[in-house]
């Protein structure tokens, strides 16, 4: 029988909803952790549990349900101070209350500041709308500035400017303009299929607004096209009247535009086509028919909050895909409109690279215990050939009898 790791510590999980007690104890509490069993009965007792879940499913949802039902709830903790003491935690919350209202009247100044500031804004996105589509172009003063921030960025561009065509016949405004900026910003990028890129070529602009109440309205404008009439369609994102813990507005939900497609043109569906066989006849014949498929357009059909009725997988992939919906909103709202050209050449990854590396947590971990662990496992194992073989052996050899 093979003796036990020498010295290895036993592992003890993270707490976690699974594993951490209803009623936790007091800070004062000097209760002692409890004893951890060994690899063997771990072992025994995972796989007992495992083999009870597996034959009953209903057992785990009546867990996790219980499990959920625990969640905020009270450990007895603060029932068990001296009234004198509960009457000054009272008197704190009362204080925290009277922080919230201030919190509340925080985030509402913010939103009519953005609104002021968003006034202002707005000339410039029309402006932009304008050059984009070929309808002005912009002022030797704005190319100048725009040409500065180049060439500080890039040595080589300090070569002689290449002189001005008289003839802009050839090509109106920026061709494919929001198609390039939306593929560029990487939420939306996955959302575009080969199929949807036709479509979004006629895009000529995509703006917001706010709406009178806490929420804001996405406005995308198309050109004329194959695919459908609508020469805008859009997407509202609705939010709670009341405010959620710190003051935010709380996200509601979201209502789109009904596309009006052309015959035959609906790029969220595909479809199928079957071949069929009659058992008397033995003729066949061709049945088709359209199955949803995936589209960036399928963001004007955003999905229904979860109702009382659905099962939990279902309610939790709903609410993923909410959460999902919400936050392209805000990319589109937050990043993509107000930057709209730094996403059309690309400058704006740089950006977005690094904000992404500051919420990555660092992926190296301290493996010195590993180590320490990982000798005295090769030190075990060497003792271990060296008794068997009595030294006759080369240390090669007892190495490739451990591989094989």
């Amino acid at each position: 029988m093979a003796e036990p790791i020498k010295n290895r510590r036993p592992e003890i999980a993270a707490p976690t909803p699974q594993n951490t007690p209803a009623s936790n104890a007091p800070i004062s509490s000097h209760a002692q952790q409890p004893a951890v069993a060994s690899i063997k009965e771990e072992d025994l007792d995972r796989a007992a549990a495992a083999s009870i879940f597996a034959q009953n499913p209903r057992l785990v949802q009546m867990i996790q349900g219980r499990l959920g039902s625990l969640v905020g709830r009270s450990s007895g903790y603060i029932e068990s101070l001296p009234p004198a003491v509960r009457r000054r935690v009272a008197g704190l919350k009362g204080i925290q209350k009277d922080h919230s209202k201030l919190e509340a009247e925080f985030q509402e100044e913010v939103l009519q500041l953005e609104k002021k500031y968003f006034a202002k804004f707005t000339p410039l996105y029309e402006k932009r709308a304008q050059i984009v589509n070929g309808k002005v172009e912009p002022t030797d003063k704005e190319v100048e500035a725009g040409e500065e921030d180049d060439e500080e960025k890039d040595d080589e561009s300090k070569t002689e400017k290449p002189e001005k065509s008289s003839d802009n016949s050839e090509v109106s405004g920026i061709p494919e303009f929001w198609l390039s900026a939306m593929k560029n910003q990487a939420s939306l990028c996955d959302m575009i299929t080969d199929r949807d890129e036709n479509a979004l070529r006629s895009l000529v602009d995509i703006r917001m607004q706010y709406l009178d109440k806490p929420g804001f309205r996405l406005i995308f404008e198309f050109a004329g096209n194959d695919y459908f009439s609508n020469k805008s369609i859009t997407k509202t994102y609705y939010y709670q009247n009341e405010s959620g813990y710190g003051g935010d507005f709380i996200y509601d939900h979201a209502e789109g535009d009904k596309i009006n497609w052309k015959e035959g043109q609906d790029l969220t569906i595909r479809v199928e086509s079957k071949k069929q066989r009659n058992k008397n006849t033995k003729q066949t014949r061709i049945v088709k028919k359209t199955v949803p498929t995936e589209s960036f357009f399928n963001f004007f059909s955003p999905p229904k909050p979860p109702t009382e009725d659905e099962e939990d997988d279902a309610a939790t992939d709903i609410e993923e895909r909410l959460e999902l919906d919400y936050q392209l909103g805000e990319d589109i709202k937050e990043k993509l409109i107000p930057r709209a050209i730094d996403w059309f050449t690309g400058e704006a990854l740089a950006f977005e690279e690094v904000d992404d590396m500051d919420d990555m947590e660092d992926p190296y971990v301290d493996e010195e215990d590993d180590e320490d662990d990982l000798s005295e496992d090769r030190d075990d194992d060497e003792e271990e050939s060296e008794d068997d073989d009595d030294g006759a052996k080369p240390k090669q050899e007892a190495q490739e009898c451990k591989q094989s």
